[in-house]
């Protein structure tokens, strides 16, 4: 069966506003899992019921229109390293949290693109100047302002959130392998068949019920705000360039805050707010000059 493809407009406005609900849903998937770690539940239970539900809500939706065709992969090892490398990444961030301001894990997060650049030279065989590369060792001190290594503040559990970092930027990378190899459905579907798969032995083995229903609610809503945001991300796409759109990411920090202030009563400290505007700038930079690059050059161009 076909599969039904809809057509690209040109409505920027509306694509930067489907951006922004995606990020705040996966703001909201971070704190769904920092509060469930913090009332008992097993991180890898909150990990198996966060692809489970995703995985049956691709399924429900994509099935219909493409069939078994879905299952159909011209790269099923590619399949499985983006989907292992998904798993690495939600694994360290869920347990980060537990232990660290949604302000602080978010912060570390802003790294993917520093880490995607610098990690590209090797595995995708990417050119990468001296610009870009001094913008990826000024974000990483931004990085160590606001963790501040060496001092009493440091939590251990700041290098499972950087792990995590490394991790979704491998996921980037193996994604961007993928475009054009797989349709975005079954890439969909095997991020979330997968980890399911692998995760549901650990999870049923210490699986703890919630005991009230906020608990029940936050276990129930975390796999669909993280299926309703990629979602919502993918559409977006659909009405606005993704270099229109990839400056928004940035505006996250703010939903960071609210929740960690509002919800876990975690305010951020001042040496967020010196840290992350450089981790900000360092990946708004790399954004600019990576575009700047992406347009015809002469000959006599300058390197990168």
């Amino acid at each position: 069966m076909s599969t039904i493809i809809a057509p690209i407009e040109e409505r920027r406005l509306l694509g930067i506003g489907l951006v922004l609900g995606a990020y705040f849903l996966f703001v909201c998937l971070d704190s769904s899992a920092k509060w469930l770690g913090l009332v008992g539940i097993p991180a890898l239970q909150i990990m198996f019921v966060r692809y489970a539900v995703h995985l049956g809500l691709a399924a429900a939706i994509n099935m219909p229109r493409q069939g078994l065709g879905l299952l159909r992969t011209n790269s099923l090892k590619l399949e499985m390293l983006r989907a292992t490398a998904l798993i690495g990444a939600t694994l360290c961030n869920f347990t980060a949290v537990r232990y660290l301001p949604l302000t602080v894990t978010g912060a570390i997060g802003f790294t993917v693109p520093l880490i995607v650049t610098a990690l590209s030279v090797f595995f995708l065989r990417e050119q990468v100047g001296w610009r870009r590369w001094t913008a990826i060792a000024v974000g990483f001190v931004g990085v160590l302002i606001i963790v501040r290594p060496g001092t009493e503040v440091f939590h251990p559990a700041t290098l499972l959130s950087l792990g995590g970092a490394v991790s979704y930027a491998s996921y980037a990378m193996l994604t961007r392998r993928l475009a054009g190899v797989d349709s975005a459905g079954t890439q969909q579907f095997y991020g979330a068949a997968f980890p399911t798969l692998v995760l549901a032995p650990f999870a049923l083995a210490s699986w703890t019920w919630p005991t009230n229903p906020v608990d029940w609610t936050v276990m129930a809503m975390i796999g669909i705000v993280g299926f309703s945001g990629h979602q919502l991300l993918t559409v977006a796409h659909r009405f606005a360039p993704a270099s229109a759109l990839a400056p928004f990411a940035y505006v996250q920090i703010l939903f960071f805050i609210a929740s960690s202030w509002l919800v876990f009563n975690q305010p951020p400290d001042i040496w967020l707010y010196l840290g992350a505007p450089i981790v900000v700038a360092s990946g708004f930079y790399i954004w600019l000059r990576e575009r700047a690059l992406s347009r015809p050059v002469s000959p006599m161009t300058e390197e990168r």
